[in-house]
């Protein structure tokens, strides 16, 4: 009889993880966010969607503020920066990949300019809901909602937008190409 072919058992493996770092997005996920399991005697690993959902948000959430972004979470807090005289830059952010890898870099970039707005703020989409709301509410009925988009207030009247089809396939630069041709209309020189 030939030899078979003996394979080695199988020994339980303890899986330690300090930090597994995923490409994807750019994060790093603690083991907190992934939850060992096993399923017919083998190890399986699921992530912890709202942890990882929280991670994205806070990156997003700093990438503005970095960029001087006042951040509105609630109605009245969208109300009072909206009543405040002079321009304001709204951008609505938003968790996709066209926030992260054109508008947000755009919203930064675009203020380098001599024209520019007197505030910045930012509402987040899925996140502050309410905010989100009553800001796109005061935009008027003629604003498309969309995320991620750049809404131009002056004295608290809409005066241009950039719609997330003006965001979504186009480069970052032409995104503050845009902004910028509007700061130069609209906005006082620095």
């Amino acid at each position: 009889m030939p030899a078979e072919s003996v394979r080695p058992k199988r020994k339980s493996v303890f899986l330690k993880l300090f930090i597994y770092n995923i490409s994807f997005l750019q994060l790093n996920v603690t083991t907190a966010m992934i939850k060992p399991y096993t399923e017919r005697g083998r190890l399986k690993l699921t992530m912890d969607f709202n942890f990882y959902m929280d991670e994205i948000t806070k990156t997003a959430r700093t990438e503005m503020e970095t960029s001087g972004y006042e951040q509105l979470t609630t109605p009245e807090e969208v109300d009072a920066a909206f009543k405040r005289p002079g321009t304001t830059l709204v951008m609505v952010n938003s968790v996709c990949g066209c926030a992260g890898g054109i508008a947000r870099p755009a919203a930064a970039h675009a203020v380098h300019y001599d024209k520019r707005p007197d505030h910045l703020v930012t509402v987040f989409a899925g996140q502050d809901k309410e905010a989100t709301a009553y800001a796109r509410m005061i935009f008027g009925e003629d604003h498309l909602p969309s995320s991620p988009s750049f809404a131009l207030l002056k004295d608290g009247k809409l005066v241009a937008e950039v719609g997330r089809y003006e965001i979504e396939g186009h480069d970052p630069m032409s995104v503050v190409t845009n902004l910028q041709g509007y700061f130069e209309e609209y906005c006082e020189e620095v």
